[in-house]
C-alpha cells in the first residue's frame, strides 16, 4: 500500500473485549509501522485505560448498555445513543480509516454503525459461542466475522471465519514441559498438580469449593496452585490458619510444597505448563488460553454472564469430550467427584488434551489480519 494505513478499532467494557482489539492492533502495525490508528471506546470503562497503556489512541462516547436493575436510570439511554452516534460518526469523519474492526462491546455498535453507513469496510471479532446484541446486529454489514467457534448462532454462516480468539503472546511461546515447570515453581515434579483459577478478582464459587475440599486433596496427595483473587485472599489464608506453617509475602503463600495459595498469578505460562488439570470458569478468552496450554479442564461457568454465554463456551468442549464442566448451583454435589475422575484416569486426561487441540488457534491474531486484508 502506497498511502499510509489508518485503522479503527472498538471494543471494550471488559478485557475480552478489549484485550483481543489490541492483539489485531498489534499484528497490524507488525507489518505496517506507518500504519495510524484509533479506538472508540466508552467514556468510564477500563479501555480508557487499557489502550492508552498498550500505545494506542483513543477517542471515547458517552455510551451504556441497558440497566436491567435499575429500569428508571434507562430514560436517558436513547439520548446517550444518539450522541453517541453523532459523536462517532464525527470521529470517523475526521479520521477517514482504510477499515474498521469491532470487537464487541457498548462502544463498537455506534462505532462500526456509522462506519459502515459511510462506506467503511467492517470486520467484527467475536470472543464467545453465543453472539453478542451489538455483533449480531452489526454483523449484517460486516465483510467478515471471526469467530472462536465452529458455529455461532446469530451470524450469517457465509460470513464465518473459526479463526479463534487472539491470547497473550506469552501463552503461545512460553509453555513449559511440565516436570521442569512444577520445579521452577517448587513443587514435587512426582504429583499430581491442581490450577485453579478464578480471574484477577478470584470466584468464591471455586474459593468455597476448595475450602470444603482441602481435607480430601490432601488425602489424595494432590497438589494445588491455587489463584484467589484479590477480594477471598486474605480471608482464606486466615481460615484455613495456613500462615502459621506457611510463607506469607501479600501475593502468595507456599505450604509444605502441596498448596500454593496466590491473589493473582503473573506467570501464568509457567502455571499452565506445571498444571495436570486445570479448574476455570468459563470466559472466552480463557478457554482460549486453556485450549493453546491443551491440559484437562473442569469448566466451571459464571452464571450471570450475559446470555449465559459462558455456560455456552463451555458446551462447545464438552460436547468435543475436551473438557468437563459443571454448574455454578452443583457444585456441592459434583465438584470433587467430577474432578477426582479426571485426576484418576490418565488416559482419560490424555484423550482431553489431544480433543482441546480442535480449539487451539495460537495464531489467531495473524490469521484474522490475514483474513482482513484478503477481503480488502
Amino acid at each position: 500500500m502506497n498511502k499510509r494505513l489508518k485503522i479503527l478499532l472498538s471494543g471494550g467494557g471488559t478485557g475480552g473485549h478489549i484485550f483481543p482489539a489490541i492483539a489485531i492492533a498489534d499484528e497490524i502495525k507488525k507489518r505496517f509501522p506507518d500504519a495510524e490508528f484509533l479506538f472508540i471506546g466508552a467514556n468510564g470503562k477500563m479501555e480508557m485505560e487499557k489502550v492508552p497503556q498498550a500505545g494506542y489512541k483513543i477517542e471515547g462516547i458517552d455510551i451504556a448498555g441497558i440497566n436491567r436493575g435499575n429500569l428508571l436510570s434507562n430514560l436517558g439511554l436513547p439520548f446517550k445513543i444518539l450522541k453517541s452516534l453523532s459523536k462517532s460518526k464525527k470521529i470517523i469523519k475526521d479520521f477517514a480509516p482504510d477499515f474498521a474492526v469491532g470487537t464487541g462491546g457498548f462502544a463498537s455498535g455506534p462505532a462500526l454503525y456509522e462506519a459502515s453507513k459511510l462506506g467503511i469496510p467492517i470486520f467484527i471479532q467475536e470472543q464467545n459461542a453465543h453472539a453478542g446484541v451489538t455483533n449480531k446486529i452489526l454483523s449484517k454489514k460486516a465483510k467478515a466475522v471471526f469467530t472462536a467457534y465452529p458455529k455461532v448462532e446469530g451470524f450469517p454462516s457465509e460470513k464465518i471465519k473459526f479463526l479463534g480468539n487472539p491470547i497473550r503472546e506469552n501463552i503461545v511461546s512460553g509453555m513449559q514441559e511440565t516436570t521442569s515447570a512444577k520445579e521452577k515453581m517448587g513443587l514435587d515434579k512426582n504429583k499430581l498438580t491442581i490450577l485453579s483459577v478464578g480471574g484477577s478478582l478470584g470466584s468464591r464459587t471455586l474459593n468455597n469449593a476448595w475450602k470444603e475440599n482441602l481435607d480430601k486433596l490432601k488425602e489424595k496427595g494432590y497438589q494445588l496452585i491455587w489463584q484467589t483473587g484479590k477480594l477471598d485472599y486474605k480471608e482464606i489464608v486466615d481460615s484455613c490458619q495456613l500462615s502459621v506453617d506457611g510463607i506469607s509475602d501479600n501475593q502468595q503463600l507456599i505450604t509444605n510444597n502441596q498448596l500454593q495459595i496466590k491473589e493473582f498469578i503473573k506467570d501464568m505460562e509457567t502455571a499452565y505448563s506445571a498444571a495436570d488439570v486445570i479448574v476455570s470458569r468459563a470466559g472466552a478468552i480463557t478457554i482460549s488460553e486453556l485450549a493453546v496450554a491443551q491440559k484437562p479442564v473442569v469448566l466451571v461457568p459464571f452464571p450471570f454472564a450475559a446470555e449465559d454465554h459462558q455456560t455456552k463456551n463451555a458446551m462447545n468442549l464438552v460436547e468435543k469430550n475436551a473438557a468437563k464442566m459443571v454448574k455454578d448451583s452443583e457444585m456441592k454435589e459434583k465438584f470433587w467427584n467430577t474432578l477426582s475422575e479426571i485426576c484418576e484416569n490418565e488416559s482419560m486426561r490424555k484423550e482431553m488434551s489431544d480433543n482441546l487441540k480442535y480449539f487451539a488457534k495460537p495464531n489467531a491474531a495473524k490469521e484474522i489480519v490475514d483474513e482482513i486484508f484478503n477481503k480488502l
